[in-house]
C-alpha cells in the first residue's frame, strides 16, 4: 500500500481485470524507507540455467529465438503486482522456456520514479541490463524482485543494495557489472525502454502479450503458477 499523500500507482484494470501499477499523470515523493537488513533468499532459478538471453533492442529476450512461441512482459521493478507475477504465475514460463517452445521478451519500464519519486525503477532496470552482460539475467531478475520493498512508495533500490542484492547471485558481482551498477552505464537502454514501453501503447504494469494477445483467464490467474499454467496451455503452450 502506498501512504500518506504520495501519488499513487493506481490499481487498475489490465487484459482481462488484472490487477496492476498504472501511469498516472503527477510526480510523487518517495517515501523515506530504507534498505533491508536482510537480503531475502532468491527463488530457485535452476531451470532457467543455460537458456539463451540477449538484448534485442529495448528489450530482454530469455529463450531460443527460434522457439514457436512468444511472450511479452512489461514490468517496473517498484511494481508490487510485478512481484506477485514474477513469484506466482511466471513460474509457469520456466517449463517452456527451457524446453525451447517459448521465449520471453522483457520490456523494463520505470514509469513508478515518476508516479512516486526516486530512481530506484532506473537504477533496477540498469542493474538488470548490466546483468545480461554478466550472463546472469534471470537469477539477478528474480533476486530483484525477491527484495522490492514492500511499500513501493520507499526508494529503496540505491545502487548499493542493488549489488547487496547481486551478492546472492553467484558468479554476477565482478569490475564490469559493479562499474555498470555504479556509473549508470545502461541509462540510454533505461530511457529507450521506457520509450518502447509507451510506444507499445501500454498503460500499467505487469502486462502479458501471448503470441501478440494480452493474456486472460480471470483477475487473479496472472498471480497463480497452475492458473497461468492454465492460460498458457489455452494459447497451445505446455501440456
Amino acid at each position: 500500500m502506498v501512504r500518506g499523500a504520495v501519488t499513487v500507482a493506481a490499481v487498475v484494470g489490465l487484459g482481462a481485470g488484472l490487477g496492476a501499477c498504472a501511469v498516472s499523470g503527477g510526480p510523487g515523493s518517495a517515501g523515506s524507507g530504507g534498505a533491508p537488513a536482510q537480503v531475502r533468499a532468491v527463488a530457485d532459478t535452476e531451470g532457467l540455467s543455460g537458456v539463451p538471453v540477449r538484448v534485442k533492442g529495448a528489450v530482454v529476450v530469455v529463450g531460443e529465438k527460434d522457439a514457436p512461441h512468444t511472450v511479452k512482459v512489461y514490468e517496473d521493478a517498484r511494481c508490487p503486482f510485478c512481484k506477485r507475477f514474477e513469484e506466482g504465475g511466471a513460474r509457469a514460463l520456466v517449463g517452456p522456456v527451457a524446453d525451447g517452445d517459448v521465449k520471453v521478451e522483457y520490456t523494463i519500464a520505470s514509469f513508478l520514479d515518476r508516479n512516486l519519486g526516486g530512481a530506484g525503477s532506473e537504477r533496477a532496470a540498469n542493474a538488470l541490463r548490466a546483468s545480461v552482460d554478466a550472463g546472469k539475467f534471470p537469477e539477478f531478475h528474480a533476486a530483484l524482485f525477491a527484495n522490492q520493498p514492500e511499500d513501493e512508495s520507499d526508494d529503496v533500490f540505491t545502487n548499493a543494495f542493488l549489488l547487496r542484492i547481486a551478492d546472492r547471485v553467484e558468479g554476477l558481482r565482478g569490475p564490469a557489472f559493479d562499474r555498470a551498477v555504479r556509473d549508470g552505464s545502461h541509462e540510454a537502454w533505461v530511457r529507450d525502454a521506457m520509450q518502447a514501453f509507451r510506444e507499445d501503447g501500454m498503460r500499467g504494469t505487469p502486462t502479458v502479450l501471448i503470441d501478440g494477445h494480452k493474456a486472460g483467464g480471470g483477475e487473479d490467474a496472472m498471480y497463480g503458477e497452475a492458473s497461468f499454467a492454465g492460460v498458457l496451455r489455452k494459447a497451445g503452450i505446455g501440456s
